[in-house]
This record gives structure tokens, C-alpha cells and sequence, in this order.
């Protein structure tokens, strides 16, 4: 079940993890030694669908980063990638292939077969 949405007051970004996706990241964090770190999630352009999704860790927000916490864990995101992240969740999915990170995000019109690019 996905973690209650979060909102920023000053700029609208409403952005979900689920239990498992906080636990991975925490996981990953702890496995390279960067528990001191937050979560940035970003939309650029390119991949297949035109937008892609980006995920990297930083110590510290920027100056007009939207600034989340997800059951501990910080989350930023740029101005610019708030608005096409609106509603999104994020979810961590395992599979005989391997596991990954799985964004259903409600702005998106078209999504490629990875998973990780959209259009709006």
C-alpha cells in the first residue's frame, strides 16, 4: 500500500513511495554508505517516450528544490520536474529478471516498455 501522498507548502509536488521502494532506497543508501543523503527525483528530456525519469542521491537540496520525507527518507525535486511528477508513485518491483524501480504516473499519456521514459 502506498505510503500517504506528500506536499510540499511552497511549491505543489505531490510524490508516493511505497514501503518497499523507501526500503530499497534505504537499502541501496546504507549498502553505499550514504545514509546522510536524500533521494532526488527528476524528470529529463529524452528516453524513448520523450521524458525520462531520473533517480541519484545528494547531501543536500538545491535552493528551489521541493523538499519531501517519505517515512525517514528525504526526497528532493527540481521546480522544473514537480509538475510532471504530480500524483506519481513510486513503487520497486522483483521479478525472475531482476528488480526495479516502477513509476505510475498520472500525467503521463504514453509510456515506453521499460518503464522509465513517458510523454504528457
Amino acid at each position: 500500500m502506498p505510503e500517504k501522498p506528500l506536499q510540499d507548502t511552497t511549491v505543489t509536488a505531490r510524490l508516493s513511495l511505497t514501503e518497499e521502494a523507501i526500503r530499497q532506497v534505504k537499502s541501496i543508501m546504507a549498502r553505499d554508505r550514504m545514509e546522510d543523503c536524500g533521494l532526488r527525483v527528476a524528470v529529463r528530456d529524452g528516453g524513448c517516450s520523450g521524458m525520462s525519469y531520473h533517480l541519484s542521491f545528494d547531501k543536500e537540496p538545491a535552493p528551489q528544490d521541493v523538499v519531501l520525507d517519505a517515512g525517514g527518507l528525504k526526497i528532493f525535486i527540481d521546480a522544473k520536474s514537480a509538475p510532471y511528477l504530480q500524483g506519481t508513485v513510486i513503487d520497486f518491483v522483483g521479478g525472475l529478471y531482476g528488480g526495479g524501480f516502477k513509476f505510475s504516473n498520472p500525467n503521463a499519456t504514453a509510456t515506453c516498455g521499460c518503464g522509465t521514459s513517458f510523454a504528457t
